[in-house]
């Protein structure tokens, strides 16, 4: 359905140069809807804002391309403009001290409805780390939850993919504005989130890959969400950033640990002497967010024979966490040379994937 003049009159508003979103809620505050605020006369709306931008505000000074772009965005049904007059708004984000005047969203704004929940992490992001996201993503989108991300590279891609895999649909927040696919390696994945999902910023059309952009992007990624998980960060992740403003809203956060020797363990680990939730499934964070957890489907049966007991019991030893075989050795009791052929019956059955660095992880 094509949004009319009055959505228009949010976003002209909008592009007014140098108009906050803090400066904004506070003209709504005092004049009420966008169309009444630019009837004021410059000394009225100077009672709120400064003189220079008032006068802009009363000589309606936005870019009018980028008004007519909107316009025509706006024609296409899967395009909305969400003002915070609009009762399909992300009640959540009301919540946090600084809600955007105004969203683009493509996709169907009825997933901000669901139950959500953050995963993010590095970038550069090891092949472990990027399975832990989408198989903690697909988890918990079977059980109901929309998993929030933020389409970069690496781990936020994985989280996307699995909580799209899993049907509880996956929401990405994104730091340009929507007629841009940033990175532009992931075209197809936002295709797909549109279609299952939603794409969301509070950036105007046009709008570059700025860094200035991404951390505020952040904010709202854990606004959306109940909780965030974050799989592997250095200690001078963006992810960081988003874990202390998750915590700065109230929303439970939560860290995979990882090895001690890597880099991209320390700002998991990092959060979690800080007070981040440790954990290993994602069953901890269902139990943590008190949520009762749906009857699982039948496991599909594996390839080739049923296990031998002790393949089950190696398998069990394994846990959802990179185990070496030290480890296994003293979990299990088996000899190293009985555990290196268990090891092997199990990865040729497709439980088990064998990791660099002599680690093994089992397959869920």
């Amino acid at each position: 359905m094509e949004q009319g003049d009055e959505v228009l009159e949010w976003v002209a508003l909008a592009l007014i140069p140098g108009l906050s979103g803090e400066r904004y809620r506070r003209l709504l505050a005092r004049f009420g809807l966008p169309e009444a605020i630019f009837r004021q006369p410059p000394s009225v709306l100077a009672t709120v804002v400064a003189g220079e931008l008032a006068q802009a505000i009363a000589a309606r000074a936005f870019d009018r391309e980028k008004l007519e772009r909107t316009r025509a965005w706006l024609r296409d049904p899967a395009n909305q403009v969400l003002t915070l007059a609009d009762r399909r708004y992300p009640q959540r984000l009301l919540e946090i001290p600084d809600p955007p005047p105004l969203l683009y969203v493509k996709g169907d704004p009825a997933w901000f409805s669901r139950p959500a929940f953050a995963i993010v992490g590095s970038r550069n992001a090891t092949a472990q780390g990027r399975r832990d996201a989408a198989a903690f993503a697909e988890t918990l989108s079977r059980q109901g939850w929309c998993i929030v991300s933020g389409l970069a590279l690496g781990i936020d891609a994985a989280a996307h993919e699995g909580g799209l895999a899993g049907g509880g649909g996956s929401i990405a927040v994104v730091g340009t504005g929507l007629d841009t696919v940033y990175p532009a390696a992931h075209r197809e994945l936002a295709h797909r989130l549109a279609q299952g999902g939603a794409l969301v910023s509070e950036f105007p059309l046009g709008t570059p890959p700025r860094g200035e952009n991404f951390p505020r992007r952040n904010r709202l990624i854990s606004g959306l969400a109940r909780g965030l998980l974050v799989v592997e960060a250095g200690t001078k992740s963006g992810s960081l950033i988003t874990a202390r403003l998750a915590a700065e809203q109230g929303r439970e956060v939560f860290a995979l640990p990882g090895s001690i020797h890597s880099p991209l363990s320390k700002g998991c680990h990092y959060l979690i002497k800080q007070g981040a939730k440790l954990v290993e499934s994602a069953q901890d964070i269902l139990e943590e967010l008190g949520w009762t957890v749906a009857p699982a489907a039948p496991a599909p049966p594996t390839a080739g024979a049923t296990l031998s007991e002790e393949a089950a019991m190696c398998l069990a030893a394994l846990g959802q966490a990179p185990c070496g075989l030290d480890a296994l050795v003293l979990r299990t009791g088996l000899t190293p040379e009985k555990l290196s052929s268990i090891l092997l019956e199990l990865e040729l059955a497709g439980r088990v994937a064998a990791l660099p660095g002599g680690l093994y992880q089992a397959i869920l």
